[in-house]
């Protein structure tokens, strides 16, 4: 991910433009693994749900961007049997300033979220609280996790019938109902109203100095993140959440890291998804369209199918 994080020691210039029953409990049954690219060029799978009666089914790919520096995006796709539930677990993961963080996400916040006691009563806030006890952790650990940060979008859904977004950064979740495309999640741009009153409240400041992109104290692109050490005053881990039922007019939904949002539109995105029921090849599908559009940046892509 380049988010446009600027050490403050190189703000000469350089730019970087801006995720029995006992064992049964918690066993991972087809399971395909969190993943980081590291030296590789692409990763994509496929998998599906196979306890619930209201099918599942999911496809990734992801490509390293052409900026020159290592893969930093991680993803989550997977499935559990929890307190007699199957739950599907999604997740993209974009890291700036090096990988640390967003591997650190990838092997932790869906089991932090699930340990909350409040996730089978309070799903939403049980979220809030998993995703404020991680970055607690990032941040005391900073030493041993590095001075970057990481974006995050997640999606758990629950036996086929009920998915809870969130998202902290500019990853984003987009469901495909009845062919339109609705935005589940929101991109926490510093720029915006909400978002630059927060930071100037907590005495930070939004600049565009250099380059052309509103960022936090002039360093990152986005105003909500884990990690960031050096921004923690001013930053928010605090996502944003939306519980969707999934109905017959739910189709699909795309999660994906802001290489894919930065050359194409919610509707088109859809729009390339809908004809291809395959959701690997869905997600093959917005990878390629978005390095035809010269996207730069790395491109993470989880397409995830309900009733197929």
């Amino acid at each position: 991910m380049r988010k446009g994080m600027i050490l403050q020691h190189e703000m000469q210039g350089l730019v970087l433009d801006g995720g029995g029953d006992t064992m049964m409990k918690s066993i991972i049954f087809h399971v395909t693994t969190a993943a980081c690219l590291g030296s590789s060029s692409s990763d994509t799978g496929k998998g599906q749900s196979k306890l619930s009666s209201n099918k599942v089914t999911h496809g990734f790919h992801l490509v390293e961007g052409r900026s020159g520096h290592d893969m930093e995006d991680y993803h989550v796709a997977e499935y559990r049997y929890e307190n007699d539930h199957e739950l599907g677990l999604f997740a993209i993961y974009d890291g700036h300033l090096g990988d640390s963080v967003a591997n650190y996400l990838k092997a932790n916040l869906f089991n932090n979220i699930l340990k909350e006691p409040l996730f089978w009563s309070d799903p939403e806030e049980a979220i809030k609280n998993a995703y404020s006890s991680t970055n607690k952790y990032i941040l005391e650990n900073s030493k041993q996790l590095g001075p970057g940060g990481s974006t995050a979008v997640t999606a758990i859904v629950v036996d086929g019938k009920d998915m809870w977004i969130a998202n902290i950064g500019d990853s984003r979740a987009v469901v495909c109902e009845r062919g339109t495309a609705n935005q589940l999640t929101v991109d926490h741009e510093p720029h915006t109203t909400n978002e630059r009153k927060r930071i100037e409240k907590q005495g930070g400041f939004v600049s565009t100095f250099p380059g052309d992109v509103p960022r936090v104290n002039g360093q990152l692109a986005v105003a909500r993140a884990f990690g960031d050490q050096s921004l923690k005053a001013h930053l928010s881990s605090e996502p944003d959440i939306k519980h969707i039922q999934i109905n017959s007019n739910v189709e699909f939904v795309i999660l994906a890291s802001d290489g894919l949002w930065k050359v194409m539109k919610n509707q088109e995105a859809v729009n390339l998804v809908k004809s291809t029921k395959d959701p690997q090849t869905a997600a093959k599908r917005l990878t390629s369209e978005a390095l035809d559009r010269m996207s730069k940046d790395d491109i993470s892509c989880i397409v995830i199918r309900f009733r197929c």
